[in-house]
């Protein structure tokens, strides 16, 4: 057997070779009814994929030893959430996020003592200062860190049904901010979109349109953008859409003179978590992790196994961290480069996750944009019909949750653990556009048997 090549001593076998034996076994059933499906984004799968079809490879560029642990911590008591910084850090996690939900958090006082060197620290504002940005610069500049500032108007606006101001106002500062930091400032917060039920062809399309608007209204953008993406359970499907992600984006920024690339912050999604049965979640969030790490995302924050019914605790925490530790570790997911080139199956679900989301990238762009459509409710309506399309899935059994709609544990009581509450919350707020809502699939059936439960 050659030295060079394992496989030369071996007649190669054809597509068509492959298939006529397929055909053969299956004794007269139809090949396509019984081995092909169709994915919710019109998507068709095949039992297989071979080198003499046509299929396009990219050069992805991802490397799975780029990705960072990434610890999130809300900051309400700065000397907490610095201690808890620390904590983080010296215990596996190698890049932290802040979410500071005032301005008169001291930014000194937070970063008391943190180590700066070779870690990278997220600060997610949910809302809108060109003052507090400076403050960010400022110390990232003066005590040479690297900080990453995340600012999303547009996700303000999805997410609540308000801008944080007014849609002028808003982008102004984010103008004015943009000339006066060096820092990454520049947030996408895609994820709402997988968790209120959008198809990754949506996910993909919107995600795209949103920093369109941004590259189209702001001046100049001299750093990299950052855009957050929730991962879901359809293993193969998720590696591909993060590098179809990657590849549309280049795609959009060459058109602006953008020669960055874009910085992805993976998350395991909250529509597939449960309440009851909730150490499955455990499982979900490790393979939606994988799926994360290998389609070359940046860094990976995961989300832990109570994070719908507990406030945050050192043990969900802890717990979350090590499964990412372990996967890095341990399974030494980051010892392989772009792992997921040349395999065709994921190539091919990569090359036309991107084709079908260009094409309705294009069209939201023909019909005003994606601020415009947002404020027609255009994308509003198309995310709920994706999710009531799945919802029904779920409904009828055909999408399975273990724990939930399959094998659920009679005996599993939950009424006394909730400290938070894990449903849809109304708001009787006023609103220039109807919000996009985040909706777990099992909450109606988890409603139904907590109202049963003594």
């Amino acid at each position: 057997m050659s030295a060079t090549n394992l496989f030369s001593d071996f007649e190669p076998v054809s597509s068509k070779q492959w298939k006529q034996q397929i055909q053969f076994e299956l004794k007269g059933a139809d090949y396509n009814e019984t081995l092909i499906w169709e994915s919710p984004e019109g998507i068709k799968v095949k039992p297989f994929y071979h080198s003499d079809e046509e299929i396009t490879t990219f050069t992805s560029n991802t490397k799975a030893t780029e990705f960072t642990i990434l610890q999130n911590i809300f900051v309400h008591d700065i000397q907490m959430s610095n201690r808890k910084a620390k904590d983080s850090l010296s215990r596996g996690a190698e890049s932290i996020r802040f979410t500071i939900e005032s301005d008169k958090i001291e930014v000194t006082k937070l970063m008391h003592d943190l180590p700066l060197e070779n870690v990278t620290y997220y600060f997610n504002l949910p809302f809108l200062s060109t003052e507090y940005v400076k403050l960010l610069n400022d110390f990232a500049s003066s005590n040479k860190a690297h900080f990453i500032i995340q600012n999303d108007p547009i996700g303000q606006l999805c997410k609540e049904g308000n801008w944080f101001e007014n849609l002028n106002p808003d982008l102004e500062k984010l103008n004015e901010i943009s000339k006066n930091t060096t820092n990454a400032f520049l947030n996408i917060q895609s994820g709402i979109y997988q968790n209120a039920g959008a198809n990754m062809v949506q996910q993909l399309a919107y995600t795209l349109a949103h920093v369109n608007e941004y590259f189209n209204r702001i001046s100049a953008i001299n750093q990299p953008i950052t855009v957050e993406v929730t991962v879901g359970t359809n293993y193969f499907f998720e590696i591909a859409k993060l590098r179809a992600l990657r590849l549309l984006f280049k795609t959009l920024a060459v058109e602006y003179n953008h020669n960055f690339d874009c910085h992805i912050i993976a998350t395991p999604t909250k529509r597939n978590k449960t309440l009851y049965d909730y150490n499955v979640n455990m499982l979900r969030t490790t393979t939606e992790c994988m799926s994360a790490i290998l389609g070359g995302a940046n860094a990976v924050s995961n989300l832990a196994y109570d994070a719908i019914y507990h406030k945050d605790n050192e043990f969900g925490d802890r717990i979350s961290r090590n499964q990412l530790l372990v996967l890095k570790e341990e399974s030494y997911f980051d010892k392989v480069n772009n792992p997921s080139d040349g395999a065709y199956y994921i190539e091919t679900l990569t090359e036309q996750l991107a084709e079908k989301a260009l094409e309705l990238f294009k069209e939201i762009e023909a019909n005003g944009g994606f601020i415009t459509q947002l404020i027609e409710g255009t994308i509003q309506r198309k995310i709920s019909e994706s999710a009531q399309k799945e919802q029904d899935l779920f409904d009828s059994g055909k999408e399975i949750l273990l724990g939930t709609n399959k094998y659920p544990n009679p005996n599993d009581k939950m009424k006394h653990d909730l400290e938070l509450f894990p449903f849809v919350k109304s708001k009787d707020k006023k609103t220039l556009i109807a919000p996009i809502i985040e909706k777990r699939l099992s909450e109606k059936l988890e409603q139904e048997r907590l109202a049963l439960e003594e």
